[in-house]
């Protein structure tokens, strides 16, 4: 009989939780208007709808913890002359373009004068940008990640955070995915090898007693 999937990783002691850092730092990934407008080909539902509702909650925490806030956009030349082979792979990505209304960060969040924003060109918010530098020059331990899709740039910045050295959680109910079975899929997977989960009400008692650090 074939061996149930979760005593497998059972024996190879996947899931197993990382011990959490002092100096978090919150990303938002992508949350752009392309996944929150029927009108765009990338519109995510009711699974991005949640995670935006979500994140929009943990970023006053954040701030008001002196805990460094990054958002993450997806921007191109017009045309898609710096997007490579990921934008000749997706032409939804097009809606990315620069000065296009799908590109602008969604309605419900907003950047306050003291977050950082990272522009990006493929999946992973590290891949090609200056992320990692400015969160060693911030001294950041620990990444809590929210944003869209969970298994697409949520996936692919998880695995390249750990990479990094950084300890990774991922905040489940504040990633989401246009269908709930790559997003359960991929949550499971994530859990098992790159980060720990989470949810909202963990992470806001998370960020709200970690030590403020801002500017130190």
């Amino acid at each position: 009989m074939a061996e149930d999937l979760d005593d497998n990783y059972a024996r190879a002691n996947y899931h197993s939780a990382q011990k959490w850092g002092s100096r978090p730092a919150l990303v938002l990934v992508d949350f752009a208007q392309a996944y929150f407008d029927e009108a765009y080909p990338l519109f995510g539902g009711e699974g991005c709808q949640s995670a935006l509702v979500n994140a929009a909650r943990l970023a006053p925490v954040a701030r008001k913890a002196g805990i460094p806030v990054i958002f993450t956009e997806v921007k191109y030349q017009p045309g898609g002359l710096d997007g490579g082979a990921f934008y000749s792979k997706v032409p939804a990505l097009s809606c990315f373009d620069a000065g296009k209304d799908s590109q602008r960060l969604a309605d419900g969040l907003s950047m306050e004068a003291d977050d950082i924003l990272v522009s990006k060109q493929y999946p992973s918010a590290f891949f090609g940008t200056s992320l990692d530098a400015t969160l060693k020059w911030l001294k950041v331990d620990t990444l809590l990640l929210t944003g869209v899709t969970t298994s697409g740039c949520i996936r692919a910045t998880c695995i390249d955070s750990i990479s990094h050295g950084f300890v990774t959680l991922v905040v489940s109910d504040a990633v989401g995915d246009r269908a709930q079975g790559p997003h359960d899929a991929n949550l499971y997977d994530m859990s098992a090898k790159y980060a720990d989960l989470l949810n909202t009400e963990e992470a806001i008692a998370y960020l709200s007693s970690a030590k403020q650090y801002a500017g130190t």
